[in-house]
């Protein structure tokens, strides 16, 4: 299977596990609870998803394997994914109360749309 491929993939995979992410924190921040580890968990593989991506987008890059419609804006999608939960996490202090469970639930549907949109860009 062509890296092109796996790269195209793994940009899927990410965008719906940032909508399971996402409505997994709505649901905690309607029911008023705190974040735990579990979600902690899920979280960090939603950014690695995003770094395993990232990645994956300047190998094909500089080894000549994308050619996106538009390679400058679709980095920019790929760094904003990659940068979009450790801003959350400052912006929230690390607290995990079900305020920010709805921020997170927020930020992980906003990953969501930044997915499709990388994935359109790789397409066009």
């Amino acid at each position: 299977m062509p890296l092109s491929d796996i790269h195209t993939r793994l940009y899927v995979a990410s965008t719906i596990y940032s909508v399971v992410v996402g409505l997994w924190a709505f649901y905690l921040s309607l029911k008023n609870r705190d974040l735990d580890s579990n979600f902690w968990g899920a979280l960090a593989i939603n950014e690695i998803l995003f770094l395993v991506v990232g990645a994956l987008d300047v190998v094909l890059l500089f080894g000549g394997g994308i050619a996106p419609g538009r390679p400058a804006v679709h980095l920019l999608y790929t760094a904003t994914g990659v940068l979009t939960i450790p801003s959350a996490y400052a912006f929230t202090h690390g607290r995990n109360t079900a305020r920010e469970a709805g921020i997170y639930g927020a930020v992980c549907l906003f990953l969501a749309g930044i997915g499709l949109r990388a994935i359109v860009t790789t397409i066009v």
